[in-house]
């Protein structure tokens, strides 16, 4: 892509008013360093550094928008205890609304504590709970996203199983987008794996799309081609995206083509997934075509596979990214 081109689209990012629905997180970190090992059983020792707090799931997603310029909707459920009002107080910090969140005295709010000594991940601790949510809780979190849907170019299911999307949610959400000619992208789990029906674009890695048919599919570019001839079919989305870890990804448009994995050094893939579903819903709200949307993504997930827990992407070291490889112009 010539550089004036790569310019104005990344310019054009900054009109984009993505909404983001799904399970939100808080991510807690505690960085250490291990030099022994305990006394009382045979576990590592950390000597603790720093103590950290990101965004995570749903909030990742909106976050990696956010940081290359588009407006992010985030739509979710937070508890009414500490971990909300420090969800709540990071987003505020990084500077876009949660305004747009349900409160739920009922549900915790959903926490990750990972524990990481010498870039290495130790341990994780979760609290949360997989219950749906009430119909009443799904009902207020509806009506809001109901409210701004003439205001969107895109929204992004974000499903970690967590009880936030329901399968009524889901359907209610996706003719809603339909009536609206709003594109509708998932980051899919196994709990409502078939029901993102008629979605624009959806998105499994290959673990998920194996237990989802029960069926084991090798990292091989026929059986990923497989795989997708088989979901297209399945939910009659527009698109599918395969993520294929260290093999890249293949796109599915009818046809079935493979990009290359571009990862840096790998020090942790969490959130990278995240990152995916938001860059490539931006490229297409920016008015890409799915292989030039994937092929961004797939830039930036290799950009934060080389950072330690979920990070959003820099938006200048993107532009880098993508200037330096001009792989999109290469096909043009």
């Amino acid at each position: 892509m010539q550089h004036k081109k790569l310019e104005k689209l990344f310019a054009s990012f900054e009109k984009q008013r993505i909404a983001v629905i799904g399970d939100v997180m808080l991510d807690r970190y505690i960085f250490g360093d291990v030099s022994r090992i305990s006394p009382e059983a045979p576990v590592p020792v950390i000597d603790v550094s720093e103590y950290g707090v990101r965004l995570g799931g749903a909030a990742n997603v909106a976050m990696n928008i956010h940081s290359v310029g588009g407006d992010a909707l985030l739509f979710g459920v937070i508890g009414k205890d500490d971990d909300g009002a420090k969800l709540v107080a990071e987003m505020t910090a990084q500077r876009f609304s949660p305004d747009f969140l349900v409160t739920d005295s009922m549900r915790p709010t959903t926490s990750k504590t990972r524990v990481i000594a010498q870039n290495h991940h130790i341990v994780r601790i979760d609290s949360e709970t997989r219950k749906p949510i009430s119909a009443e809780t799904e009902r207020h979190l509806f009506d809001r996203l109901r409210h701004h849907i003439t205001e969107l170019d895109a929204i992004i299911f974000e499903d970690y199983n967590k009880g936030v999307l329901t399968k009524s949610l889901i359907k209610r959400v996706i003719a809603l987008a339909r009536k609206h000619d709003v594109p509708v992208t998932v980051d899919p789990k196994r709990d409502n794996f078939f029901e993102y029906q008629h979605c624009t674009v959806f998105k499994p890695n290959l673990k998920e799309i194996s237990d989802a048919f029960g069926q084991k599919f090798s990292n091989t570019d026929e059986d990923a081609t497989r795989a997708c001839e088989l979901l297209h079919k399945k939910i009659k989305s527009k698109y599918v995206v395969l993520t294929r870890s260290e093999r890249g990804a293949t796109v599915y448009n009818g046809k079935a083509h493979h990009i290359p994995s571009v990862a840096l050094e790998v020090a942790d893939v969490s959130g990278a997934g995240d990152t995916v579903i938001a860059i490539l819903t931006m490229g297409l709200a920016a008015g890409l075509d799915i292989l030039d949307a994937a092929q961004i993504a797939n830039f930036a997930a290799g950009i934060v596979c080389g950072e330690v827990g979920a990070v959003a992407v820099d938006k200048q070291r993107l532009f880098e990214f993508c200037a330096e490889h001009d792989s999109l112009a290469a096909r043009r």
